[in-house]
């Protein structure tokens, strides 16, 4: 059996991230897909011919996501008919899940060279209907796939509840104390700080422009980060809570409902040598945990509790973590229970999914790309990227800069 070997990632790209019913609503999940994987070959022609296998991660998987949105965006893309491509799937963890089993491929000695991120439309979320249980039935279910659950089964809903997303961030602003007000803070704070790095060009480097069809005036080019908005506690402060009243979750402090696209290269030391390619961090480990799902948003604290252990490292040693911000209220719980600050300035530097968007698919790539590049342009060591997931789980990965 092949020892474990380093994993390196060399590059990493995506769209930019557009609103509900945004600048990229007009475009196919599939063709979506497909942009970041081409930028990639645009820009290492060489490897074109050596990808070993393609992995991405899609949430949903229900529309023009369906059949292997991998397999079809590999082929979309430019790519041979020979490279092979697999659709993961943990929800919002999917994209990360899909670097998570490229590195471990590649770890395994099994393969030297994968193309790895993931992608979601949820402007194009279909909605769908299960099929007639007997004949002539005049009542049909249909359901809305944009997010959450769907075709429930009745164990798991006497089990453990269907909470919708909000709901659980309830619960965990309820159970860890989180404050309206501590939300609203964290929530400005990631809207400031995305404004901050947009202005500073910091995403310049790794947005893909997307041509996307226009109208009579032709196509449009989108190369921008659609969800960032200005705001101010004030402003946040006067709206309406999402789920009951009197609750503390809110549409301003809760991340978006988006579109987009995200991939990079990993590659084993003979595939960096042999294909000239510079690598910017290593991939030190990945870890997975199970909690409650109507906490769901709690699932950063074991994952990431359960990695560090195994590397033998500590929270503090990290220059930079990227913690999904699902919703404000979770991410003040986890960090409080990993020991950082509320507005520690290491954590999420560019602002999160509040500001920036959650396309499900792609934010696992995303956040492992953003820490990558902080820890390039800080000059830091360590960095974790980590997010909860739907029906209760957490992911962590933590990398290495070289």
């Amino acid at each position: 059996m092949a020892r474990e070997r380093s994993v390196f990632i060399c590059d990493a790209v995506r769209t930019p991230i557009g609103r509900y019913g945004g600048a990229l609503a007009r475009v196919r999940a599939d063709d979506l897909a497909a942009l970041p994987l081409r930028t990639l070959l645009e820009r290492h022609p060489a490897l074109r011919d050596h990808v070993d296998e393609v992995v991405l991660g899609c949430a949903n998987q229900a529309g023009e996501d369906n059949r292997n949105v991998a397999r079809m965006a590999v082929l979309l893309a430019g790519l041979p008919e020979t490279v092979p491509a697999a659709t993961v799937n943990r929800l919002c963890a999917s994209g990360l899940d899909a670097v998570g089993i490229a590195a471990r491929a590649i770890k395994a000695g099994e393969i030297d060279l994968a193309l790895a991120g993931g992608v979601e439309s949820m402007t194009r979320a279909p909605f769908v209907t299960g099929k007639a249980e007997a004949a002539f039935q005049r009542t049909v279910e249909t359901h809305d796939t944009t997010i959450g659950w769907r075709f429930i089964n009745p164990l798991i809903k006497a089990q453990y509840g269907v909470d919708s997303m909000p709901e659980t961030a309830e619960n965990v602003a309820q159970e860890y104390q989180v404050s309206r007000e501590d939300q609203d803070a964290f929530a400005q704070r990631s809207q400031s700080r995305a404004a901050r790095a947009q202005a500073e060009g910091v995403f310049e480097a790794q947005i893909v422009p997307v041509e996307t069809p226009g109208g009579k005036a032709g196509p449009v080019v989108v190369s921008r980060d659609e969800h960032p908005r200005e705001t101010s506690l004030e402003q946040l402060a006067k709206l309406k809570p999402i789920v009951r009243s009197g609750g503390s979750v809110t549409a301003g402090n809760a991340s978006g409902v988006n579109d987009g696209a995200a991939a990079m290269i990993l590659a084993s030391e003979a595939a960096v040598e042999r294909h000239g390619l510079t690598p910017r961090a290593r991939v030190l480990g990945m870890a997975s945990a199970g909690v409650p799902p109507r906490i769901m948003g709690i699932g950063p604290i074991p994952a990431t509790t359960r990695l560090l252990e195994r590397l033998s490292l500590k929270v503090a040693e990290m220059d930079v973590v990227e913690l999904n911000e699902a919703f404000a209220a979770q991410v003040l719980a986890c960090l409080r229970g990993l020991g950082l600050p509320d507005d520690a300035e290491h954590v999420n530097p560019n602002g999160g999914g509040i500001a920036l968007g959650h396309p499900l698919g792609m934010s696992g790539a995303r956040i492992a790309a953003d820490v990558v590049q902080t820890l390039g342009r800080t000059g830091g060591r360590y960095g974790l990227a980590t997010m909860c997931v739907g029906v209760g789980q957490g992911v962590a990965m933590v990398v290495e800069r070289v």
